[in-house]
């Protein structure tokens, strides 16, 4: 059950920073009228019921104050499925709803959610059924973006974008997006919307210097249709940092812990190229994080990187990243331990 918003360990009075701007550049999603930060906090890891609702209140309400007012959910995020909406909507009761206006909520369905065959995939049942779940779970009438999540082959792509165009004609979602999907589909999705007059703003793809598919034909597409990107993963789960660079996994880490990540992707190849990145990072003044965001950042393609967070200090981490211009010489660096463009190492 979500926490309630009076409860005792909710009840500080929460005023946010009149600094919230001052810090955090933001960009343009395309040729949209929405610009983002460019750091977005995403709820993936870290929000679900395995984690205080103290830290993941604090977190949230650290982000805000930094500017970092793009949260990005999906329905099954957790765990358990649905928690970290539920978090978010636990702490806009008690601290953010009166910045709603102020925040750009995204959240995403085409995964599994609920058992049988209409919990999962592209379907319109499935896609406004668990939006008005989510909607429940945070408390809001509204989100600024709703994704689908994945395409799916078993419905044609027609379903799936008269879902998303009927859901931003009821309100229930500003703008739509799309991730996970290839150039291909993004284009023929883009030619749907735009014939119903429904701009797609934004492509949620993964991207980082250890998968760099989206350089191939993806980023080529969005630049030619003016659409923005919001790329998640940038650090690699967890693979673009110095927890992993001797090659032993730690108890706390989310190689030990992920279903996503495990100890297997630390192979020799692996900790070549982390210790090459290690090198061109103290160089330039950066952490391993700090350099592989504002790598992902370097092209105006990329809107918005998403990042996790566990603590508050990785947001500020982040936002220092995101102001850092990197000098030619060590993008080039950077050629020999990333994965080669259109490819993944990881």
């Amino acid at each position: 059950m979500p926490i309630a918003a009076d409860d005792p360990r909710l009840t500080t009075a929460y005023t946010a920073a009149t600094t919230r701007y001052d810090d955090v550049p933001f960009a343009r999603a395309g040729a949209s009228g929405i610009p983002l930060p460019r750091i977005s906090l995403g709820l993936w890891q870290n929000f679900g019921r395995d984690r205080s609702i103290e830290t993941q209140r604090e977190i949230l309400l650290h982000a805000f104050d930094r500017g970092v007012v793009h949260i990005d959910l999906a329905n099954n995020y957790g765990p358990p499925y649905g928690a970290a909406e539920s978090t978010l909507g636990t702490v806009l009761a008690s601290d953010l709803g009166r910045y709603r206006d102020e925040l750009f909520l995204t959240s995403k369905a085409g995964y599994d959610m609920w058992p049988g065959p209409y919990g999962d995939g592209g379907s319109r049942k499935y896609l406004t059924r668990s939006l008005e779940q989510s909607l429940r779970r945070l408390g809001i009438d509204h989100v600024d973006v709703f994704y689908s999540h994945r395409p799916d082959p078993e419905t044609p792509l027609e379903e799936t974008v008269q879902a998303l165009v009927d859901i931003v004609r009821s309100g229930k979602a500003l703008y739509v997006g799309i991730s996970n999907y290839p150039a291909e589909l993004t284009r023929r999705a883009h030619e749907l919307l735009a014939g119903e007059g429904v701009r797609l703003l934004l492509h949620q793809p993964r991207y980082s210097l250890f998968d760099r598919r989206p350089e191939e034909d993806l980023f080529p597409l969005l630049r030619e249709l003016q659409v923005g990107s919001a790329v998640f993963s940038p650090l690699a789960q967890g693979l673009l940092t110095a927890k992993y660079i001797d090659g032993v996994v730690p108890d706390d880490s989310r190689a030990a812990n992920s279903f996503f990540l495990d100890g297997s992707a630390l192979t020799d190849d692996y900790l070549r190229r982390i210790r090459g990145i290690a090198g061109i990072a103290d160089e330039a003044g950066l952490s391993i994080p700090q350099l592989a965001i504002a790598w992902v950042l370097r092209d105006p393609v990329v809107t918005t990187a998403i990042i996790g967070a566990s603590r508050p200090g990785q947001i500020d981490d982040a936002i220092t990243a995101s102001k850092a211009e990197l000098p030619a010489e060590v993008i080039t660096a950077l050629d020999e331990f990333a994965a080669p463009i259109g490819s993944a190492t990881a």
